[in-house]
């Protein structure tokens, strides 16, 4: 018989996850996570993770210039946008397309889009990175994909399509 300390503890544990339980049961915890829950934390998670590696993508990116097309303009693709954490980033004037599987995270996006009024933002896509036919070959000067091929099913097909839409 297990002792008083881990039944209590067991007990704790499973009165708070009884609402998760609940939500689950009832079918709503996942829509939940997707639209409330998981742009949320990720929004405020990206605020600290931006304060530790600031300098490293400022190095990063600070090259994208570079990538300029012959008529001037600078059109960036981001896989895996989330909040648009690389905005702050990206050169002025720029047009960018955002791409996200998760569509739920246009509220967050729009609030860094009004942080952020030094690029052009295109448009979003609800689209993986394995699959970018919204995108037209050969139409991009530069892919940004931070913190994605991580959580992508196909990294060769992303790295595929990153390749097609690019401007050779």
């Amino acid at each position: 018989m297990p002792e008083p300390g881990v039944l209590l503890l067991r007990t704790c544990l499973a009165v708070l996850a009884m609402p998760i339980y609940l939500l689950s049961f009832l079918g709503i915890w996942e829509p939940f996570c997707r639209k409330i829950f998981f742009p949320y934390c990720l929004e405020w998670l990206s605020v600290i993770h931006e304060k530790k590696v600031k300098k490293k993508k400022e190095e990063l990116f600070r090259n994208l210039p570079e990538f300029t097309s012959p008529s001037g303009q600078l059109r960036l693709l981001e896989i895996g946008t989330g909040c648009g954490a690389n905005f702050q980033y990206f050169p002025p004037g720029c047009k960018v397309t955002c791409t996200d599987v998760n569509p739920h995270f246009q509220a967050a996006l729009s609030r860094s889009m009004s942080k952020n009024q030094h690029i052009h933002y295109e448009r979003f896509l609800v689209a993986a990175g394995e699959d970018l036919h919204q995108v037209a070959s050969s139409s991009i000067d530069a892919v940004i994909c931070t913190l994605v091929l991580c959580s992508v099913r196909d990294v060769k097909g992303t790295l595929k399509e990153v390749l097609r839409v690019l401007r050779p």
